[in-house]
Parts: structure tokens; sequence; C-alpha cells
């Protein structure tokens, strides 16, 4: 009987996805020797990695859309195939996206916390007031599946939005927006894209979200655009050194922050994990390209 592929995971799966691995590949404890690797965000997969793994790789699975902790040009090098998790996870990111947008708003995340203090209070209609997606000018960076999906959503709240890539178009944008919301992914175009210049040319209402990749925004800028009232708020579902929270963030009532919760849904992950399956499944049986190869 034929020697089944030899498959390693950089982290552990949901049991759905490890059960449809044990079905037609070995697991191994480590990359050494391995015909595929499943690969977690938080792995980086460089040529030193590559090295170590050996030649006999044929295909690594990213367990995640962005594929920023992944060499492209090592990997390509070596013939080996990368694949990512697109569209599956769509739906979960935007619907956290437009969460976060409702939690900052409308102060729910702060309203708790104050609860939480057992502090004193009692209704008056000057509580703690908010502000209504409604009306509000929504200004998506980066309009691929979960950017135009995030759009939609908030529509249904009574958003207007508007659409930017990385250039002169966001400077222009970044003034008229209420919220600025980010979908791009990490590229060296886009690391510190929100930086002190940009929070400076958004409104003092206005407010930021992250669902896309951390060192998207400068993190240290963002502390100081808060303090300093250059911005009314921030929801940030990802970091710039993730799991790492800037520490000027985690005191300042304006602020919501979620850890990496984009696609955290059971339904999310698992279908996440299928698509790397049928990756592994496409590249080690089958001797064939999947459809979501990337590069």
């Amino acid at each position: 009987m034929p020697a089944r592929p030899r498959v390693h995971l950089t982290a552990p799966v949901p049991r759905e996805v490890a059960a449809a691995l044990e079905g037609d590949f070995d697991l191994v404890d480590s990359p050494e020797g391995a015909d595929g690797i499943l690969v977690a965000l938080t792995a980086r997969v460089d040529e030193r990695y590559l090295e170590r793994a050996g030649p006999q790789l044929r295909v690594v699975a990213n367990y995640a859309v962005g594929v920023n902790n992944i060499d492209l040009d090592a990997t390509a090098a070596r013939g080996v195939v990368v694949t990512n998790t697109p569209d599956v996870l769509t739906r979960a990111t935007a619907e956290l996206a437009v969460g976060l947008m409702l939690a900052l708003l409308r102060r729910i995340a702060e309203g708790d916390r104050f609860i939480r203090r057992d502090s004193e209070w009692e209704f008056s209609l000057e509580f703690m007031l908010g502000s209504s997606l409604d009306g509000t000018e929504l200004l998506i960076v980066g309009p691929g599946r979960i950017g135009r999906e995030t759009a939609r959503l908030a529509e249904a709240f009574g958003a207007r939005s508007a659409f930017a890539g990385r250039g002169a178009d966001l400077q222009g944008l970044l003034p008229a927006a209420d919220v600025v919301s980010l979908h791009v992914p990490l590229t060296d175009a886009t690391r510190h894209l929100i930086d002190a210049e940009a929070l400076s040319a958004m409104r003092q209402s206005a407010v930021l979200v992250n669902v896309a990749r951390g060192p998207v925004v400068d993190e240290r800028a963002l502390v100081d655009a808060l303090r300093d009232g250059v911005i009314a708020g921030a929801a940030l579902d990802v970091y710039e050194r993730e799991p790492e929270v800037e520490e000027g963030l985690l005191s300042l009532e304006n602020v919501v922050l979620t850890p990496h919760l984009g696609s955290a849904t059971r339904d999310t992950r698992v279908a996440m994990g299928m698509l790397c399956v049928d990756a592994l499944r496409a590249v080690l049986l089958e001797g064939r390209r999947p459809a979501n190869a990337v590069g």
C-alpha cells in the first residue's frame, strides 16, 4: 500500500477539519519531511522555514485570506503551491466590522465597563449619549469582498458608503467620513497606511475601525490622536504587534478592542479549514492546482 502524504499542522484545527485530514493524510508533528503544511496565520513561512521543511514540500495551505505570513517569492522559487481561504469568511468578518461600529458609536462596550465597575448611575436623558449609523458617511478602505459586504450590512442601518484604495483617493475622502473601516491586505504599501497624517485628515467626530491587519495602523500615532481629540474613537480587532496591544489603547474609554475575532464563528472556521483540506487533496492526491491558489 503506497504511503499517504504527510501533512503538518502549525496549530490545532476544529475537530471536523482534523477528522477530514486524518482520512487522507498522515499528520506529523514537525514540518521536516512534510509534503503539505496547513498554516495558521500566527506562523511565518519564510526561507528558513521552507529550508527546514525540505525539498519534498509541495503545498502550503494558509488558514486565512491574507497571506502576509508567507514569503510568496520563496515558495514560488521552490515550486510550492500556496492557497488561502477566500469567500467563506466574508460575511462573518463584515458582521464583526459592523458590530464594532455599533459598539463604538452607541458606546456599548463603554457602558458594559461602566456597569461592571459598579458605578453609581440613574437614567437620564443626557446620560452616555452616542450616535447612530443612520445617516453616517462610511468610508470603506479596501473595497474587496469583505469591504463591500461590510458596506452592504452598514447600509441596512442607513449608512452611506464610499470606497477608497490606498492612494490619493483615500486622502481626498478621509475628511468627509464619519466612520473609516479598513479592509486592505497587509503589504509594503499598506503598512502604516493610517498614520499621523491620515488621522489628522479625519474629522474630529470620526471613528476608525480595523478588521484587516494590525500594521495597517500606526498604533502609537493612533493613541496620540485619540488622547488629543484628533478623532473621536477607534475599534480594533487586529494589532500591530499582535497579540501585544499598544499599552496606551488599554486605558482609553473611546476604544473598543477584540482579540482577532473576524472569522470567529464555528461554521466559518470549519469552512475555512475544509478549503485547506480540499487544497491539500488537490495538490497531494489529485496532482492539480486548486482554484484558491495564490501568487
